[in-house]
């Protein structure tokens, strides 16, 4: 026991160090901090963007092959474990934990800024810019991010529920390095590694959901878009996500889940009826077909001699975000996921969710680009240049506008709060040994370290240095990935 409370000190102490350190450095050294941010960010996505294509490209074929091998009907628990929750809110939980504010914020912004911005030689504003627009907001948020979420979910569901390890990163690696180094300096610097990776990843998106609520408010009641209003959202956001992380999983979380689904279904219904309804299934159709059509292509393109600047700043970061995402939201998912086999966690949290986005940025994306014709070109590009606006101004441009964009803001909110309770929720139990209900003083001080994180990042750059802090905190995260792909294989065969 008291092995495990050492171990528990030291990676709830050295994580807690780790993240007060960028904090502080993010507040006091405003400039040398994106300074920083940014030359390792060139570096990272110059040296090592092929590491993060292969890579997020193998969490997608390793679930595929999983889903249909032998290894499918395992039950992630005992033989006869049931599901704790309902498919429906087991799904909304780990949607709105794993994309909540992004798909909101890039919904409009992303199909836009390619449209008005394609690469390869494609000419702005034409047929063929809208089919690379919706294909690359298809690919970013698709079959990959889920992907790649899934094969943390699945190893630490797999070791937790069916192997009864603590629910730690390190766990999954006991078939590979043996219990005793798990429990040692090895497994500790995975703990915190994966605890850093969360709060990084997460403090981006409170970032992009905040700058996002602030320009909702000023379309809608003109609060200005100031770094005080910025700050005083955050304040009030993070009083909301900690009471939620503190009433735990069954009422808070799982409650607030489910408004996030009805709102979002209900926008998303809205966007159809009200928006370019033809324009929205034939782009959904054409963008499918192009995207699936394309797949193994586009996950591996990069140039060795022309210029992957498009690359680095859209699909590289991409991937980077949602890798300094997959412990957080895998380890939530993991959580929520026992009872279930392997075959139908795949199937509902890659291909539900992906299909999900898809049909998202379908309709939203359609919104934007269908306003062409009416507000020109060099308008769409002023509205793609600030995506924290973008979404308003679009929807502003179509009847019931100020509806619409109430819903969004109040949709923000919500996703905002259930991804950062999540996250609250997971560094808990990071930094409490695995414990899967960890204590309440630890979910209060991780829900503020989160917040200060963000807020940090805001003050010292806005959205570049929230971008940079992600992709930072990522990268060693592929390896630690890749390493729990051979872990799992090795605990299937000699399970089976």
């Amino acid at each position: 026991m008291n092995d495990a409370k050492q171990k528990d000190n030291k990676v709830f102490y050295m994580s807690l160090g780790l993240s007060i350190i960028i904090v502080l450095w993010g507040i006091i050294g405003q400039t040398s901090f994106a300074n920083f941010s940014n030359s390792l960010l060139s570096f990272l996505t110059n040296n090592f963007g092929w590491s993060y294509l292969i890579s997020m490209l193998v969490f997608v074929i390793f679930s595929v092959i999983l889903a249909f091998s032998k290894y499918g009907n395992i039950k992630l628990g005992s033989d006869d474990s049931k599901p704790e929750y309902s498919n429906a809110s087991w799904f909304a939980m780990l949607f709105g934990a794993g994309m909540g504010i992004g798909l909101v914020f890039w919904g409009v912004a992303e199909p836009i800024s390619h449209f008005v911005s394609p690469t390869g030689g494609i000419e702005p504003g034409t047929v063929e810019a809208a089919n690379f627009a919706m294909k690359s907001s298809f690919m970013h948020w698709g079959f990959h991010p889920w992907a790649n979420y899934a094969i943390i979910g699945l190893a630490l569901a797999y070791f937790q529920f069916r192997k009864n390890k603590p629910g730690l990163i390190s766990s999954i690696f006991i078939p590979l390095f043996g219990e005793e180094r798990v429990r040692g300096p090895v497994g500790k610097l995975i703990d915190i590694l994966a605890t850093f990776a969360t709060v990084a990843g997460v403090a981006t998106s409170l970032g992009l959901g905040t700058l996002q609520i602030n320009s909702g408010l000023n379309y809608l009641f003109n609060i200005p878009e100031t770094t005080l209003i910025q700050m005083l959202i955050i304040a009030v956001i993070t009083f909301l996500f900690i009471w939620t992380a503190v009433t735990g999983i069954d009422k808070g979380i799982k409650a607030l889940g489910d408004i996030n689904l009805y709102l979002a279904f209900g926008l998303l219904v809205l966007v159809m009826i009200l928006g370019p309804t033809l324009v929205i299934i034939n782009n959904f159709t054409n963008g499918l077909g192009q995207y699936i059509n394309n797949f193994i292509t586009d996950s591996l393109s990069i140039s060795a001699f022309g210029d992957n600047t498009w690359l680095n700043d859209w699909r590289i970061f991409y991937w980077a975000w949602w890798i300094a995402w997959a412990p957080f939201v895998g380890s939530f998912i993991a959580r929520i996921s026992k009872g279930r086999t392997i075959r139908e966690f795949i199937a509902g949290v890659i291909l539900a969710p992906a299909l999900a986005s898809v049909i998202w940025f379908s309709a939203f994306g359609s919104m934007g680009i269908n306003l062409a014709d009416k507000i020109g070109l060099e308008n769409l590009s002023i509205a793609a240049q600030a995506p924290e606006t973008a979404l308003f101004k679009v929807l502003g441009e179509y009847p019931l506008g100020s509806v619409l964009s109430l819903v969004a803001v109040a949709l923000l909110c919500t996703f905002f709060i259930t991804s950062a309770n999540s996250a609250t929720f997971v560094l808990g139990m990071f930094t409490s040994e695995g414990n899967l209900n960890p204590g309440n003083s630890k979910k209060v001080l991780w829900g503020l370290v989160q917040s200060l994180f963000a807020a940090a990042l805001l003050l010292s750059g806005g959205l570049e240095a929230l971008q940079t802090a992600s992709v930072a905190a990522a990268f060693p995260f592929i390896f630690v990935m890749l390493l729990a792909i051979v872990s799992l294989i090795k605990a299937f065969r000699e399970e089976v």
